[in-house]
């Protein structure tokens, strides 16, 4: 087996069950409300918040419909892969546009099933059940700002 590249360093200590649930949860805002991936985001073991850019405030019912998207997809037991690339042979669909200036010539891309492709160094779980149950515990509006505060992991 060859030796992993090595990439730029991480200066986080991630909980793979939140940062794993962090991509679906960006692909789910992108499908649902057609917004791109979120622009900040605090990823932790007790409590994350997450923010998007929208036009309006999700709805009550749009907010419940995340949360139920998210958990089933947790359920659907998605495997998470990995693949190493140079920037000369990134897989089509993956976007670059939340790269560091000084990321690495070889990216990790990271797949979670057929749902969501991107480039991270973070640390995942190896297949989506192993998030536990995700709820949004609240969620605020402000000029435009869409933050999403959740838990992962905790029972029903």
């Amino acid at each position: 087996m060859g030796q992993e590249p090595i990439l730029n360093g991480h200066n986080k200590a991630e909980f793979p069950p939140a940062h794993t649930a962090e991509h679906l949860l960006n692909q789910t805002m992108v499908r649902m409300f057609g917004c791109g991936r979120s622009k900040d985001m605090h990823i932790e073991r007790k409590k994350s918040k997450i923010n998007y850019e929208l036009n309006q405030c999700p709805t009550e019912e749009q907010v419940k419909a995340i949360e139920r998207r998210m958990n089933e997809l947790i359920a659907e037991d998605l495997p998470v892969s990995f693949q190493f690339v140079t920037r000369d042979n990134i897989p089509e669909g993956v976007m670059l546009d939340k790269l560091p200036e000084n990321a690495s010539d070889t990216l990790r891309i990271v797949r979670i099933g057929d749902y969501d492709v991107c480039p991270c160094i973070g640390a995942h779980v190896e297949h989506t059940g192993e998030i536990g149950h995700f709820r949004i515990t609240s969620t605020s509006w402000h000029e435009g700002s869409f933050r999403i505060v959740f838990k992962v992991g905790e029972p029903k």
